[in-house]
């Protein structure tokens, strides 16, 4: 279990409020010695799931600084209001999307994060929780 150090909530409106779930999300990859590879995979699958909250109705991240055994890492819960999600299977298959997108959607954006838990159904919308860790900081994996 994680300890949250410090959070913050950000509204997911438009696509103003979007960008700036991934500067947060970039800025504590960056204070807490995440490597490039490390920010790049964690800001991209920001990116995901706050874009994945503006297509559903809009909706909140909430970026934490997070310890847990020495290790320093940044927890993001990203949350719509949407219509939830009737088939979470399909929906974590690769090519699969509701946007019109690549697909590369939940199930890329669990292969870019070290922890990933979904929380979804119909009608009252999805909660993405994901967890990356600052590996070089804290040694090899």
């Amino acid at each position: 279990m994680s300890d949250a150090v410090s959070t913050a909530m950000l509204p997911i409106s438009n696509d103003v409020e979007m960008a700036a779930v991934r500067r947060a999300v970039r800025e504590c990859a960056v204070q807490i010695g995440m490597s490039l590879v490390e920010q790049t995979k964690l800001v991209t699958a920001a990116s995901e799931l706050a874009r994945n909250a503006l297509l559903h109705g809009g909706g909140r991240a909430e970026i934490a600084l997070v310890e847990s055994g020495g290790r320093r890492g940044i927890r993001l819960v990203c949350t719509d209001d949407g219509p939830g999600i009737a088939d979470p299977a399909q929906a974590m298959s690769d090519g699969y999307s509701t946007g019109g997108g690549l697909g590369l959607g939940l199930g890329g954006t669990r292969r870019l994060v070290d922890e990933f838990t979904l929380d979804t159904a119909p009608g009252r919308g999805t909660t993405v929780t994901v967890v990356s860790w600052a590996w070089r900081a804290a040694g090899p994996r």
